[in-house]
């Protein structure tokens, strides 16, 4: 099959390609430079040339402050820009799959968010993901939402990395303990959006690895288990620092819809185990 993949060069896209190619499946890999997705007529002329039987659609502004900063061009890419997308694929009768956020629930839950409980975004980042999911749902019927959080991937920078980067630094350590969601393992959710593309079952999913944490103590399990036990983690939380956006504090994902169709994902410590590891950097 025939799939294109928007923000090929990006960690999620990039990973992706790799597991089409490793299942049979012929990528067509597309970047930003490629074709502009806040311009219909050439999302929809890119589309149709490349002809594919299906578009995965991670490709998104993820840089969160920057969003609060910027608003209205975070809403065209990340929003109207997943639209002309999803009415480019919907007018040529191809399915898509568009990657969202937790951060499209306001955080106030006392349980983990099902898929269709009621969305509520409190910053501009989850609004432009909340826009994008309503542009696809409205516009192509053969649609999947993937909602994931708390991406780490090899490469670039991330969670993992900072808190390794500033334990090697002998740099002190302050974590918040009141922002709680679910670790994802970039290089699990690449081959669970594949295999959920598989299913043809279009609605929406989480996709994230099983289980939910804090900040604390995801950055806590990481230094265990990568050589630095010892070192001291001091506690605070999201009030303790002023950032243009603000986090929603409790927004772990339920894959309930994921597991009746078969597409899990392993408990998000083994997740980081297995990254530990491929890093050379688990003991």
């Amino acid at each position: 099959m025939r799939v294109l993949v928007t923000g090929a060069a990006g960690r999620l896209g990039s990973r992706v390609v790799e597991v089409l190619s490793a299942r049979g499946h012929t990528p067509i890999p597309a970047d930003v430079a490629e074709f502009d997705i806040a311009d219909y007529a050439a999302t929809r002329a890119w589309i149709a040339a490349a002809q594919p039987d299906f578009v995965i659609h991670p490709a998104a502004w993820t840089d969160v402050d920057g969003c609060a900063r910027e608003p209205d061009n975070a809403i065209t890419i990340n929003g109207l820009g997943a639209g002309n997308v999803a009415a480019a694929t919907a007018d040529l009768g191809v399915p898509i799959l568009y990657v969202s956020s937790n951060e499209v629930f306001d955080g106030k839950a006392k349980q983990p968010y099902r898929e269709y409980d009621r969305t509520q975004p409190i910053n501009p980042y989850g609004y432009s993901k909340w826009v994008g999911e309503q542009a696809v749902v409205g516009v192509n019927p053969r649609h999947m939402i993937a909602r994931t959080s708390w991406l780490f991937a090899h490469g670039g920078k991330n969670f993992i990395q900072t808190m390794l980067g500033a334990a090697a630094a002998g740099k002190p350590l302050k974590v918040v303990v009141n922002e709680i969601a679910c670790p994802t393992y970039n290089d699990d959710l690449a081959v669970a959006l594949v295999n959920l593309m598989a299913t043809r079952r279009w609605g929406v999913y989480h996709m994230v690895n099983d289980g939910y944490c804090s900040r604390y103590d995801f950055a806590r399990y990481v230094l265990d288990h990568a050589g630095y036990a010892e070192m001291p983690i001091g506690r605070i939380t999201s009030h303790a620092w002023a950032r243009p956006s603000t986090p929603p504090e409790f927004t772990p994902l339920a894959n309930l819809a994921g597991k009746i169709v078969g597409v899990t994902l392993r408990p998000w410590q083994a997740a980081v185990d297995a990254f530990l590891t491929k890093e050379g950097l688990f003991r």
